[in-house]
């Protein structure tokens, strides 16, 4: 299998997706209307609500749902094949992923931009509105600290990778008061995407030097400057710091991804993995797992994800300037992330599968295996890193990659170079994501405990602001700190795609009250019935097997109880909704029969 055909193969199954479904979505499930008057118009305010340029608005949201999960959850998936991650990806995203963007983005713009929280409440009663923000305030945690760690591993101990990404948020700044005095968005972008080139060029330069030294950083240091800096993101002004750092972000991530596109049309690599492993029915070094459930937990950005669920009733419901973005926002953004899901999965599968598996199992497991590595010392030679033993997924994107540009005769001296502009890239496309997530936590808190203080509610009250931000930073800042790859990333697989499921129950319940045909229901209740049997299954077979196992590596009775938690929470919200969803019928069935008596 060449590289080359898949990619075809998903470009254009994602565009007949986008034209056909995402049209069908946004003219006849959802009936937008520009008409209307959107929340961030009706409600703006300078500092949350701020109609945004479409392209701004996209580059924001793509930027902040395509984080760890689209790069790392393929990589971990390749475990099992290229086959079941690429077929999962597909699927997953047209099927659902697109369509819960798309219904949540709605529900909250229908809701003046409120919180998920906020619309259960309203849509499904007080009990199931607690357990949706009870729900969304434990996950929201936990995925910001799954988030937080792959960065942490990217940037230990990387002083060139630290200042390329500090550079960042500076510069950030500057473009934002910039294009707020001048509203000259060409300009602002240009200037901003030289900047950020100049931090990565510089980098090298200052690895051997005093500041070197300051920015060499281990991983406790690490997950504390992680949500200090998140702090500064969630309580400033969305314009200042977070929506421009979003969109010169998303300039970098569509053109590495690009590139890559490019990289494999040019040199048609082979993939190298087979179709599937013999780790499909579990037992294997990464994933412990079969491959069902698991897959579907493993890959959750690419395919289907709740984390966008905060994005897309946080932030993006207060910058969309017309209703029809929905389509190009929400359903647009999440196709593209798909792509990007499956130029990961390629770069992971044309290393050697001993390669692989060397890089992402801990040296002593990788011996238990029987294989022998083929390229890795070559290439850890060339990039100047001992690659072995890296585990969680970042680094094996960088190093495949490396291996695919490395062919090209122009690359192939700069593989160190390469190499660390891709743990860069990483490293601000997962960052984008804590920055927007932690903002959405502070709305959860503000929402949530504003209802014990009425005060906090309101977005313009600064203390609340500064509370709630500490306050959201203080929990996953917690788990990061106390953490490891392994546990967080495994809990924040199941609760994410917990967190999907409430989003299409939601979602669902608003199509309801507005479809002009039952059978509309049908693309939210699909994905939907897949989603929680799988994500149910997946917590009890971690909560049994590992968390609640003494003999497991990943014996936690933290994640154990989190994970019974939540999957509780989610079983009230459920039943709710079904309550709700045959008053409903009921009541419909009682206005049909008075019209037909009254005619």
């Amino acid at each position: 299998m060449n590289a080359i055909t898949i990619v075809i193969a998903v470009i254009c199954i994602l565009m007949i997706a986008y034209r056909l479904y995402g049209t069908f979505m946004a003219v006849k499930v959802l009936k937008l209307d520009d008409s209307q008057v959107t929340p961030a118009r009706e409600l703006e305010d300078g500092k949350d609500y701020v109609p945004t340029n479409r392209w701004v608005a996209f580059g924001h949201h793509f930027a902040a749902i395509a984080a760890a999960g689209p790069l790392v959850g393929p990589i971990l998936a390749a475990q099992f094949g290229y086959l079941p991650g690429l077929v999962w990806l597909l699927i997953g995203a047209v099927i659902g992923g697109a369509v819960h963007d798309a219904v949540v983005l709605f529900a909250s713009m229908k809701k003046k931009g409120k919180s998920l929280s906020e619309v259960a409440k309203e849509e499904l009663g007080p009990v199931a509105g607690f357990c949706t923000g009870l729900a969304m305030l434990f996950i929201i945690t936990i995925t910001m600290a799954g988030l937080s760690m792959v960065v942490v591993h990217a940037l230990e101990k990387n002083p060139w990778g630290t200042f390329a990404v500090a550079a960042t948020i500076p510069i950030a700044m500057a473009v934002g008061i910039y294009y707020k005095k001048t509203g000259n968005l060409k300009n602002a972008s240009i200037v901003g995407i030289i900047l950020i080139m100049i931090a990565v060029v510089a980098g090298p330069s200052i690895q051997n030097t005093v500041i070197g030294e300051w920015l060499t950083f281990d991983s406790k240091t690490l997950s504390l400057l992680l949500p200090i800096y998140a702090f500064f993101a969630a309580a400033l002004p969305v314009w200042l710091l977070l929506a421009p750092r979003d969109y010169l972000s998303s300039f970098m991530k569509v053109g590495v991804f690009i590139a890559l596109i490019i990289g494999v049309f040019f040199v048609n690599p082979t993939i190298n993995f087979p179709a599937v492993t013999k780790f499909i029915d579990g037992g294997g070094p990464i994933l412990a797992g079969p491959v069902w459930p698991f897959i579907s937990i493993t890959i959750a950005c690419g395919a289907i994800s709740g984390f966008h669920a905060f994005i897309g009733s946080g932030t993006t419901p207060k910058m969309l300037e017309r209703w029809s973005d929905i389509k190009f926002v929400g359903f647009g953004a999440m196709l593209l992330e798909c792509l990007v899901g499956v130029m990961a999965l390629i770069a992971a599968t044309v290393l050697q599968p001993a390669d692989y598996f060397a890089i992402n199992s801990a040296p002593e497991v990788f011996k238990t295996l029987g294989m022998q590595v083929v390229h890795l010392p070559e290439l850890s030679k060339e990039i100047g890193l001992n690659l072995e033993g890296r585990t969680g997924g970042a680094v094996t994107l960088a190093v495949g990659m490396t291996y695919i540009f490395k062919s090209i005769p122009l690359f192939s001296k700069l593989a160190s170079y390469f190499f660390q502009f891709v743990i860069l890239f990483e490293a601000v496309f997962i960052l984008t994501a804590i920055d927007a997530g932690t903002r959405v936590a502070r709305y959860i808190i503000q929402d949530f405990f504003g209802e014990l203080y009425k005060p906090l509610k309101r977005p313009d009250w600064v203390p609340g602001t500064i509370f709630a931000s500490f306050l959201a930073c203080l929990f996953w800042g917690y788990l990061l700190y106390s953490g490891d790859i392994g546990s967080i990333w495994a809990l924040f697989g199941v609760s994410n795609q917990l967190m999907a499921s409430i989003g299409l129950i939601i979602g669902a319940t608003v199509i309801f009250k507005i479809a002009e045909k039952r059978w509309y229901l049908l693309t939210c209740l699909i994905p939907l019935a897949y989603l929680y049997v799988t994500v149910n299954y997946a917590g009890y077979w971690m909560i049994a097997h590992v968390y609640l196992n003494p003999a497991s590596k990943g014996y936690s009775v933290l994640n154990g109880v989190l994970s019974i938690i939540m999957l509780i929470l989610g079983a009230i919200i459920l039943v709710s909704a079904l309550r709700n969803a045959v008053n409903m019928w009921n009541q419909s069935k009682v206005n049909l029969e008075n019209t037909v008596k009254v005619s």
